[in-house]
């Protein structure tokens, strides 16, 4: 048995940003694209946000805040830096009535309706790619690695033991190849 590579669809930097800059009226969408785009500013998986809490948050001796959380699915530990942007996500929602009762960060509902409402939020933000949850980990580790991050550093975050795996979720983009070629000496 061999297995056919899947080629799974990831956004690109300018539909993420469009994504997380729509003005959105519909409640229930607005909280989907927040916790989607929480989803690519950590490269956490969706059983790990559905389950991040308080406590999951420590800052460092420099006072920077880091999600620091055991992964549900392989126990590894993930150690993210948490950027601005999705720092304004969880306090959007420090008193909502679902994060307060099961003490949880951000409100967030089932898989299945996660991914029913990406194709709505697609629509809306005129992306023509079919979103899923696990699509923002995608995001994530392709969008580090194009800006410089280590692929160990990567594997890290994301909670992988090796960087084999970190490798699956990788896209090499043509914007990193044209910084990686142009570091090349001009004369052969």
């Amino acid at each position: 048995i061999h297995m056919e590579p899947v080629d799974r669809p990831f956004l690109e930097k300018q539909e993420f940003l469009s994504m997380l800059h729509k003005e959105i009226s519909i409640p229930r969408l607005a909280q989907v694209r927040d916790i989607f785009c929480f989803c690519c500013l950590t490269g956490l998986a969706f059983t790990d946000v559905q389950q991040l809490k308080a406590e999951h948050l420590v800052a460092d001796i420099h006072g920077k805040i880091w999600i620091r959380k055991a992964r549900q699915k392989t126990k590894n530990m993930c150690n993210i830096p948490l950027l601005d942007e999705a720092q304004k996500i969880i306090d959007r929602y420090k008193e909502h009535p679902y994060c307060q009762t099961r003490g949880v960060l951000l409100p967030v509902c089932s898989n299945q309706k996660m991914n029913s409402y990406l194709k709505e939020l697609a629509d809306i933000c005129g992306i023509r790619k079919q979103l899923t949850t696990h699509c923002a980990r995608h995001f994530f580790a392709t969008y580090t690695l194009a800006n410089g991050v280590s692929i160990e550093s990567v594997a890290k975050m994301l909670g992988h033991s090796d960087t084999k795996m970190t490798r699956h979720y990788a896209k090499v983009l043509d914007q990193t190849i044209l910084r990686e070629m142009n570091a090349l000496p001009a004369d052969l």
